[in-house]
């Protein structure tokens, strides 16, 4: 494809945390409507991501596609989280995808050429349902011949402008998500970053159980650290019982 040509690049955020959502982001733009400093989030400070994120969204040639994966989801015993991404990724894509796109994923599985299958399969289907796509966009890419090119790459986020700045904006609505969580649960202490491994999500979600006797709708219950917090406080009780 000629290198002026849009491409689409997807990523998501939040896969580990035990609190909030899981985020999926696509952005399809020319490669010159990437921003020169756009690069793996985790190498961003988060002033940085939001600048580049609010550079994108601005931008008349960037079109961008959101996926959210809620904690009911991920605590479907249903389905897993191999799959949950897969269905992010080409929900995310599907909303902004033109027929032929190059898409580029950052591959969610151990196989990359398996996560760029689903995610391509996954793309077609859904712009293949009516109602699914703004009518602009279907009347350009009848469902009928309707095909993407994906491929999948672990790190893609830091080789392809692309990714990277999926990545961006998909940790930059991630973060927002986390924010308003700090709003909602404040009389229970701060939330932290809501991933396992953060003293203060512990702390928060102990304090939380402790004084209902049940977890947050914010928190993923089938993660071991929930499971951990439950059976800590329910030991306290049999001990002071």
């Amino acid at each position: 494809m000629p290198p002026e040509d849009p491409i689409v690049g997807s990523d998501e955020a939040g896969k580990g945390p035990v609190l909030g959502p899981m985020v999926a982001a696509a952005v399809r733009a020319p490669p010159k409507a990437i921003p020169d400093d756009a690069d793996d989030s985790k190498r961003l400070s988060p002033a940085e991501r939001e600048s580049i994120a609010e550079m994108l969204r601005a931008h008349d040639d960037v079109a961008i596609g959101v996926a959210l994966v809620s904690t009911d989801r991920i605590d479907d015993p249903e389905t897993d989280m191999n799959t949950l991404t897969v269905e992010a990724h080409a929900e995310a894509v599907a909303g902004v995808a033109r027929a032929s796109d190059a898409v580029v994923a950052d591959a969610g599985d151990v196989s990359e050429s398996r996560f760029a299958r689903r995610v391509r399969q996954g793309v077609e289907r859904r712009v293949g349902r009516a109602g699914e796509r703004d009518d602009e966009i279907a009347a350009s890419s009848p469902a009928d011949s309707f095909a993407v090119d994906v491929h999948a790459e672990h790190g893609a986020d830091g080789s392809y402008p692309h990714v990277a700045a999926a990545s961006i904006v998909a940790k930059v609505e991630r973060d927002a998500r986390i924010d308003a969580l700090a709003d909602d649960y404040a009389d229970y202490g701060p939330t932290g970053s809501g991933y396992p491994s953060d003293p203060t999500t512990r702390d928060f979600l102990r304090e939380y159980v402790e004084r209902t006797g049940e977890l947050p709708d914010c928190a993923r219950a089938s993660w071991s650290t929930s499971a951990d917090v439950l059976a800590a406080a329910e030991q306290s009780g049999l001990s002071e019982f």
